[in-house]
């Protein structure tokens, strides 16, 4: 072999070897960062947020329509002075029971009493005088003008007489029906103002059950109907009958107020609260959901429910029931998941792990 072939091979094989080492070196470098561009970072998937729920469903009333209420009494008024002036008996104990006409509270009226003493003792002058003026009257003694300015004059005190009594009978203050005495507001010296508040008066030998219903249900005739309510914290039902219906509707919850009338023979007072049933006819079907579920908003309510497994929010109307449920009339359909817990936290369109309760 020749000098310059030796040579050329004694070059040639370090730069194959170098180039055998470099190429792979090249290509690893080369996959690494194809990898590396091409290795996108995982999107990671948002956790469904666990809430409680109910499926919508209707249910069927075998006794009629439920209602809640409040027991109102038969007549209350709150008795106020209908004139100023120092108070000079109170002739009533609080809580005990009254009758028609009782005298309750006494103002001074010693300044009217003498103004009336004053006008009866003119009246009989005056009316002394006006006989002797008829009858020189007749005899023409004097004109028909000075006799008719006696006779108003005689009139005019008759008026103040009357007047006075009036203002005499305004400082007394009596039992308008018989009834309950409440607490008194005001002492033997206290002085009064015209509408100054004294005590109360109720009527509780019969009491009132004052309830709405959907007016949906203004079809069903409600007069004489019977109503079967429990009295809140006692565990016994009682009866009454509708006697009376509001002829208006309430605009803001779309009910209609009723009136039941019921003899008290269990002594219950005015002012508690009661929950029962209207009786009708046939089964009524209502769509009842846990009033926790109701979103209240400027312009109306809301529910939350699931669709594709998101949360949306529909508007919904409602009936009044009790404070366990609300009757939805429009908004949702049977078989529609309502959301009743976790509400706080639910955005539009939210994914959504629901509990459903039975």
């Amino acid at each position: 072999m020749n000098k310059g072939l030796k040579r050329v091979l004694q070059i040639g094989i370090p730069v194959v070897v170098v180039g055998a080492i470099l190429i792979p070196r090249l290509d690893f470098s080369s996959d690494k960062s194809k990898s590396t561009s091409t290795s996108a970072p995982k999107t990671a998937v948002r956790g469904a947020l666990p809430v409680t729920g109910v499926i919508a469903s209707l249910s069927t009333s075998t006794n009629g329509i439920p209602l809640t209420g409040l027991l109102v009494a038969n007549e209350e008024v709150e008795l106020v002075s209908e004139t100023a002036g120092k108070v000079v008996k109170i002739a009533f104990e609080e809580g005990t029971l009254v009758k028609k006409g009782t005298l309750l509270v006494k103002v001074d009226d010693s300044d009217l009493q003498a103004q009336l003493s004053r006008a009866e003792f003119q009246d009989k002058q005056l009316a002394a005088k006006l006989e002797r003026q008829r009858v020189l009257l007749k005899r023409e003694s004097i004109s028909l003008e000075e006799f008719q300015q006696l006779e108003t004059e005689y009139n005019m005190n008759l008026a103040d007489i009357e007047l006075l009594k009036v203002k005499i009978a305004r400082t007394e203050i009596r039992a308008p029906f018989d009834g309950r005495m409440g607490f008194r507001s005001v002492s033997e010296g206290s002085y009064l103002q015209p509408s100054t508040k004294v005590s109360t008066i109720v009527d509780n030998s019969y009491l009132k059950v004052e309830f709405s219903i959907p007016e949906k249900y203004i079809d069903v005739p409600l007069i004489g109907r019977k109503i079967s309510f429990q009295p809140s914290g006692l565990d016994y039902t009682i009866e009454a009958e509708v006697y009376a219906v509001d002829p208006q509707s309430d605009v803001s919850t779309h009910t209609i107020n009723l009136r039941a009338r019921y003899r008290n023979t269990k002594n219950l007072v005015a002012g508690m609260f009661v929950k029962g049933d209207l009786r009708t006819e046939e089964g009524l079907e209502y769509m009842l959901i846990p009033t926790e579920a109701v979103v209240p908003e400027m312009g109306g309510k809301r529910l939350w429910v699931v669709k594709n497994k998101k949360a949306t929010s529909v508007p919904v109307e409602t009936d009044s029931r009790d404070s366990k449920y609300v009757e939805v009339t429009s908004g949702i359909q049977v078989g529609d998941t309502v959301l009743t817990g976790g509400l706080m936290q639910l955005r539009e369109g939210m994914v959504v792990s629901v509990t459903v309760n039975n």
